[in-house]
């Protein structure tokens, strides 16, 4: 096996998934509850993000011909439900503190978004299916490795997640309120371009 494939598809899974920008998303997404239920979010979402991409990088380009689903219809929806957790990120929670509500503490956002399509999103997902399928190695070798970098880029943003607390109090609460703010113009605009990304895909553009 080249080292150097493998190096270019960690790379490659490590800007798509972008671990580093998903860490104050994290923070935004689950502030309000406690560390261990933190944490289990946390765990939770890196999990589920690591079997769904495992099943694409398998099975993907099989489950998508099969139920007759286009990676830009994919990416059209997962755009769609990300701005709907923005206008969340932007508005709700604004309106919460201002009527002296809290968040609530069961609040789980593990599978959405971050699980999909934070971290296991269309991008990732096609990512998985090109460097399984579409590589110059084949065979049974060339896919547990391709997971198992896979599962290292997952890690790494794990690790980032249970750094959280720390940033949080380094932020403190006005810091917290700007970035989620920030993050939900920013979450709106990257749905958008999920959305020009799959209309781009189907040729109407």
């Amino acid at each position: 096996m080249d080292p150097q494939l493998y190096l270019t598809a960690f790379v490659t899974l490590f800007v798509i998934v972008d671990p580093i920008a998903l860490a104050p998303l994290f923070i935004a997404l689950t502030q309000g509850i406690s560390s261990a239920h933190r944490r289990a979010v946390a765990l939770r979402a890196c999990v589920i993000a690591a079997v769904l991409m495992t099943l694409f990088g398998l099975l993907g380009d099989k489950i998508l011909s099969v139920i007759g689903i286009s990676m830009p219809a994919f990416r059209i929806s997962g755009g769609i439900l990300l701005f709907i957790t923005a206008l969340d990120m932007l508005f709700e929670r604004r309106t919460q503190r201002r009527e002296g509500q809290h968040a609530d503490p069961e609040h789980d956002p593990s599978v959405f978004p971050l699980a999909t399509p934070l971290i296991a999103g269309p991008g990732a997902f096609t990512t998985m299916i090109l460097l399984v399928n579409n590589s110059p190695a084949t065979g049974v070798a060339h896919t547990l490795a391709i997971h198992a970098v896979m599962i290292t880029v997952v890690g790494i943003a794990f690790l980032l997640f249970l750094a959280a607390p720390f940033v949080e109090r380094l932020l403190g609460r006005t810091g917290i309120v700007v970035i989620t703010r920030l993050l939900g113009m920013l979450l709106a605009a990257l749905s958008v371009q999920f959305v020009l990304d799959g209309v781009r895909g189907t040729g109407l553009m």
